[in-house]
């Protein structure tokens, strides 16, 4: 049987101010929060990652109200995916991220992982690209 190579991913939770950002890869599909950075050195961040990972592609986190309308915060994602992309030459897809900053501050609260090695943010990111390696690459919604 021929398994195809594992790819790496990044996946990034885009916030007002911070930028969570996590790896993970085809074969292993165990995201691991890397870092969070200011939005403003975002962009120089996620270039150093993508070398320094060989990654294949970055999964964007998108944000949708409750009711599952675009919002302001929708606008702002699409907005910054667009203009990073335009300077990173990997092929980017959204993932739904509802409920994911809950979900990682519920993990930080329950101690599953240390305050010092991630945060709110990169944690997030890594739920986001969980979400994304356990999707069907048919159910992939490029950016």
């Amino acid at each position: 049987m021929n398994n195809p190579k594992a790819e790496e991913f990044l996946g990034i939770d885009v916030g007002g101010a911070k930028i969570g950002i996590a790896r993970g890869n085809t074969a292993a599909r165990l995201p691991e929060p890397l870092k969070t950075v200011e939005a403003a050195d975002s962009e120089a961040a996620i270039k150093n990652l993508v070398m320094e990972h060989a990654a294949a592609g970055i999964v964007v986190g998108l944000p949708r109200g409750l009711d599952g309308n675009e919002t302001a915060q929708t606008k702002a994602v699409r907005d910054w995916a667009q203009s990073i992309k335009s300077q990173i030459d990997l092929p980017f897809y959204w993932q739904d991220e509802a409920l994911t900053s809950r979900a990682a501050a519920d993990r930080i609260q329950n101690s599953n992982f240390k305050a010092q090695t991630a945060d709110e943010h990169s944690i997030a990111a890594a739920i986001i690209l969980q979400d994304f390696l356990d999707s069907p690459e048919n159910d992939r919604v490029a950016v």
